[in-house]
């Protein structure tokens, strides 16, 4: 069944009130809407990152669903681990999931992920992505976009973003998946699919930060959602080896998104057209593997 703003309202609360999350975090959104459809049979496994910050401090948590706190580079291997204690205590109706920011997915913590995707572990791994180390000062990651501002690239980052959601679908995972808080229903959706299927999956949510990205705390939710509306941030998914884009909303122009962050005042009117070119780009390469068929084996 799909799931629907009522199912979600009807779910069970596992983020509690009191978390240190920063007001408007978009990835404290992000956690209450796939905690609420794993539900209360999953541990996570976090590295060091926001989120490891935001349970509370001790002796409280306001995760109300149990938690391993593990090494930035380690969170992959050892909720692999756990998967495989699991089974030989015949405990599989408890779901695994790995729970990382991007720098501790697409640079810290890429080895372990990728053995754990090659031994073929039946865990969900979840990148919540705000493009940058938020927690340790909003350094670049090799997540972060081209031409935004971080702390360690003041002047715009001059490289590109990591295609991670290809890197993991080259492993042959049976279920890669693009999501956003700006879509609520889609990444739910995503994450319900995810908990079906066998093996190990890999979800990558945009996660817009207002601190990080400089933009007011109300409008978390709008930039996501600009994100996928102005094609900067595609929603689709990989299964079993074949793309299938799963929304192709009405397209604005790219400024719309860029305009509200302020990460983005030093861009130049050639960077903006860069970016759009690079979103076009992007865009016409996505349908066409969409037409192709199966493009992972």
């Amino acid at each position: 069944m799909v799931v629907k703003i009522t199912d979600l309202r009807k779910a069970g609360k596992y983020l509690l009130p009191g978390s240190a999350a920063c007001p408007g975090c978009g990835l404290a959104i992000a956690f209450r809407i796939v905690s609420k459809v794993l539900g209360k049979n999953t541990i996570y496994f976090i590295p060091a990152c926001c989120t490891s910050v935001i349970q509370a401090p001790y002796p409280k948590s306001a995760f109300n669903v149990p938690v391993y706190n593990v090494a930035f580079m380690a969170a992959a291997a050892a909720a692999s681990g756990a998967v495989e204690g699991l089974k030989a205590l015949g405990r599989e109706d408890i779901q695994v999931v790995v729970w990382a920011g991007d720098g501790g997915t697409v640079d810290i913590g890429i080895q372990a992920l990728s053995g754990a995707f090659e031994r073929n572990h039946n865990l969900i791994y979840i990148c919540y992505d705000n493009e940058a180390y938020m927690n340790t000062g909003i350094q670049k990651s090799g997540s972060t976009p081209f031409g935004a501002w971080t702390t360690t690239t003041p002047k715009g980052k001059i490289g590109i973003k990591k295609n991670m959601p290809f890197i993991v679908a080259s492993h042959g995972a049976p279920y890669v998946a693009t999501a956003s808080i700006g879509y609520p229903l889609d990444l739910a959706n995503k994450v319900k699919k995810a908990k079906r299927i066998e093996g190990p999956k890999y979800i990558h949510i945009l996660t817009p930060c207002p601190p990080g990205w400089r933009f007011p705390m109300e409008k978390t939710v709008k930039i996501g959602k600009l994100a996928v509306d102005s094609y900067v941030w595609p929603l689709y998914e990989i299964e079993k080896g074949k793309l299938r884009l799963t929304l192709k909303p009405r397209r604005i122009p790219v400024e719309e998104y860029l305009k509200l962050q302020g990460r983005f005042r030093n861009l130049t009117p050639e960077d903006i057209e860069k970016i759009r070119g690079m979103v076009d780009e992007q865009w016409e390469i996505l349908q066409k593997l969409e037409a192709i068929g199966k493009i992972f084996f």
